[in-house]
């Protein structure tokens, strides 16, 4: 029994192997064939096959033989298809954005459109990271959303939106944070207010308006005496700034140390050592 099971293995590996070498060699002959009809009609059934690879390679073979066409658009649509669905998302968006200059009153156009905007969705990063990407996405949805306003995907575009934003504001503050997490003051503080400027409805609002005056007040602390007064000036204004806006926050205690201290200099020209480095 044992050897009959053995035999059968090796007869259905033996069959497997045949017929894959028998597909490579069919398809490496459509490749070096000059049947550009047969190769149109096997792109298209290798992509309806979910073989993406092979039917982008045939494509880029075709493309240029039926640029002038009536089957052009199909054959892009396809190209760029076949890159999405493979998860190369540079290389779909780059043909997705081509299609809609190409084709801008296609049957496709409205799709292309989306899903070009979605390559650079796909491709933004975490938020630590360069987001070029989500900028471009969001200009991509914007841009969708207002050309095609009665898609169906345009609810779905602006979800899409506020997320790349989320990732906007996380990546500024993070930005910002670092500044200040390097005890790089001046810095912190032009970063801080650059970011409460763009986005004025930040989740991150109230830490960042404290990591600003905590700025202010360490940035005057530090600085020469001829210049201590203007810059601790600064930082009293920035206090009544945050305390109108956050009366109630959970930096309080913080906060009204920052004000003791800064009145004091005002007042008297010196620091109690009791108001140093205020955390």
């Amino acid at each position: 029994m044992r050897n009959v099971f053995s035999m059968r293995i090796r007869v259905y590996i033996i069959l497997i192997i045949s017929v894959l070498a028998t597909s490579c060699g069919e398809y490496e002959k459509l490749l070096k064939s000059s049947d550009y009809e047969l190769k149109k009609t096997r792109a298209r059934e290798y992509f309806e096959a979910g073989q993406y690879s092979k039917a982008t390679e045939l494509l880029s073979q075709i493309l240029p033989r039926f640029r002038a066409t009536e089957e052009a658009e199909e054959l892009n649509w396809l190209n760029a298809r076949s890159f999405y669905e493979m998860r190369d998302y540079y290389m779909a968006g780059s043909y997705f954005k081509s299609f809609v200059e190409q084709f801008p009153f296609g049957k496709y156009a409205e799709e292309a459109a989306f899903m070009a905007a979605k390559c650079d969705y796909n491709i933004s990063p975490r938020a630590e990271l360069d987001q070029a990407s989500s900028r471009s996405a969001i200009e991509g949805f914007t841009i969708f959303i207002n050309r095609y306003p009665n898609n169906p995907r345009v609810e779905e575009s602006r979800a899409l939106i506020r997320e790349l934003e989320d990732r906007l504001v996380e990546k500024s503050y993070l930005s910002a944070r670092l500044y200040y997490d390097m005890t790089e003051y001046r810095a912190a503080i032009v970063a801080l207010n650059n970011s409460l400027k763009e986005y004025t409805e930040s989740k991150y609002r109230e830490e960042m308006m404290f990591l600003k005056l905590n700025s202010l007040y360490r940035f005057a602390e530090n600085s020469q005496p001829n210049r201590q007064k203007e810059r601790f000036q600064d930082t009293l204004d920035d206090y009544f700034s945050f305390m109108e806006e956050f009366p109630e926050s959970r930096y309080s205690r913080e906060v009204g140390r920052i004000y003791q201290a800064t009145t004091k200099f005002l007042k008297t020209g010196s620091i109690d050592s009791e108001f140093k480095n205020i955390e």
